[in-house]
């Protein structure tokens, strides 16, 4: 057997923009045409799925099924094969228990979503996007959001669980992590997990996640410095960097 190296067995998601402005970053992409250009390069960089957040003419974020269609149909053509997903997140607007009603009218699928078990809707929403055919990432950010999703119904058809770690001091981050582990383990879960961090804490999660051969992401949305503490040059300079920790 030819043993794999991290770089083959880790999965390195791309988190193109999230709700940041540019005030964050210039180079964060807004536009389904932005967006489809920042995919190419982040997958060229070596990203082998990405995660996005479709924006209005606003530039602000957007649930609306046009913009949703727009945007994936302007990264599929960039990147034929590689799964996009979306976020859905409870303040997007209409926000609250109202972004059901736009996903309900969804035409053109993204791969997966992501959903937050902290939201209250989080069981519906579930139900709801894997009736249409769409994977689930369940987002966790506590053990009482792993608690909660462990008790689900639909828990073992999701997709994969996204361990996201919130903290901005490491050591209570790693804490979070860890616990939020020993719940999905004591459940007995089979799914895939993905785990990342935020700004402060985003290499020292992404070390732990190869630690542990967890898959992770990289991304504007999570952070804009390189390991070094530089600032990065856009998506791809981070997901270059993310690869030359593991190869």
């Amino acid at each position: 057997m030819i043993a794999q190296t991290a770089e083959e067995t880790m999965m390195l998601q791309a988190c193109l923009n999230g709700g940041r402005m540019r005030d964050f970053h210039p180079a964060v992409p807004f536009t389904a045409m932005e967006l489809g250009a920042d995919a190419a390069l982040a997958v060229a960089a070596g990203a082998r799925e990405l995660h996005v957040h479709p924006r209005g003419p606003d530039g602000l974020e957007s649930l609306d099924p046009d913009h949703v269609a727009e945007t994936l149909q302007s990264i599929r053509a960039a990147v034929p094969g590689i799964p996009v997903g979306l976020s859905t997140h409870w303040r997007i607007p209409p926000g609250g228990l109202d972004r059901q009603e736009p996903i309900r009218r969804w035409t053109t699928m993204p791969d997966y979503v992501s959903i937050n078990l902290i939201e209250e809707d989080a069981e519906d929403l579930i139900a709801l996007v894997l009736g249409k055919g769409i994977g689930v990432e369940a987002g966790l950010w506590s053990v009482s959001d792993a608690e909660r999703f462990v008790g689900l119904k639909n828990a073992e058809k999701c997709l994969r669980v996204l361990i996201e770690i919130n903290e901005q001091d490491v050591a209570e981050g790693l804490a979070v992590a860890q616990g939020i582990e020993a719940v999905l383990k004591k459940a007995g879960s089979k799914l895939p997990i993905l785990l990342h961090g935020d700004e402060a804490s985003v290499w020292a999660i992404y070390r732990e996640a190869m630690a542990k051969g967890f898959d992770s992401r990289i991304g504007l949305e999570d952070g804009n410095l390189l390991p070094s503490d530089q600032p990065a040059r856009d998506n791809a300079d981070l997901i270059r960097a993310a690869i030359n920790l593991i190869s």
